[in-house]
């Protein structure tokens, strides 16, 4: 609670810093915030091409399919590889000032959430482009999963900006254990391709109910199945405790170490 009560008190310091990507993020670029809408279309138009032309599937609308997992995944992807380098990034505020080092990850996460939102309006455009239609009530459940995402993103970010600090090597190891990560979750394809014997072990993937939750929701117009929104919340709160406990750990010593 004390942390928590810290974290809030410094609440406009964060507004601060999310602004300040949101703003600087494309500075100087002729798009400039363009460049938030073209990125996952540019993504989606490659693996659409990749898996709907040259190696082909049976998957209705496979560019929809690939698309309500792939910017959630973006998200999660940039906020665990981008997030490791939050704190050293920072490092002359972090030896001068005093200020809850938890602002740093908390803002870095929030202002690529902030990004995934705005790229869901490409999703709902496309969505209607496509005639497929919402199912309003499934809708609903959106922003659960998107808080749970939001957890896990924070939860992970907290974890490899305070490792990385003390090993620096993280930040480049992290970029192969992004993109095995990828294929290893239902991203490119259905949870059914997965063998049955495997599937057990598949399910310890964080990610997984997130993107079955997407995928329910965005693409096969229904409700998500309670085991799945349970199950991705409570991955999400079990690895932010986990994260919280470890940065607490290591925060101590990062003026010394940067």
């Amino acid at each position: 609670m004390q942390i928590i009560k810290e974290i809030y008190a410094y609440r406009e310091m964060i507004f601060s810093l999310v602004r300040r990507d949101l703003k600087g993020r494309y500075k100087g670029s002729v798009l400039g915030f363009m460049w938030t809408f073209i990125n996952p279309l540019l993504q989606l138009g490659v693996y659409t091409l990749v898996f709907s032309i040259i190696m082909r599937n049976d998957i209705e609308d496979y560019y929809l399919f690939l698309f309500v997992a792939l910017v959630p995944w973006i998200f999660f992807s940039t906020s665990v590889t981008g997030g490791s380098h939050c704190i050293i990034a920072q490092q002359d505020m972090v030896k001068k000032i005093y200020f809850p080092r938890e602002v740093l990850p908390i803002a870095f996460v929030t202002s690529q959430f902030v990004n995934m939102i705005l790229s869901f309006i490409v999703i709902f455009f496309v969505i209607i482009i496509s005639g497929r239609g919402f199912n309003f009530i499934a809708l609903l459940y959106l922003p659960i999963i998107m808080i749970a995402e939001y957890l896990l993103a924070l939860s992970a970010a907290m974890l490899t900006s305070a490792i990385t600090v003390y090993l620096r090597d993280i930040e480049y190891i992290l970029g192969i254990i992004s993109m095995a990560w990828q294929f290893l979750t239902p991203i490119m394809y259905p949870v059914e391709m997965v063998p049955e014997r495997l599937r057990p072990l598949f399910n310890l993937n964080p990610m997984t109910p997130i993107a079955v939750a997407y995928r329910d929701i965005l693409y096969y117009k229904q409700v998500p199945q309670l085991s799945t929104l349970v199950q991705g919340v409570g991955i999400g709160l079990l690895v932010l405790a986990i994260g919280i406990f470890v940065f607490e750990k290591l925060k101590r010593h990062f003026a010394e170490e940067l």
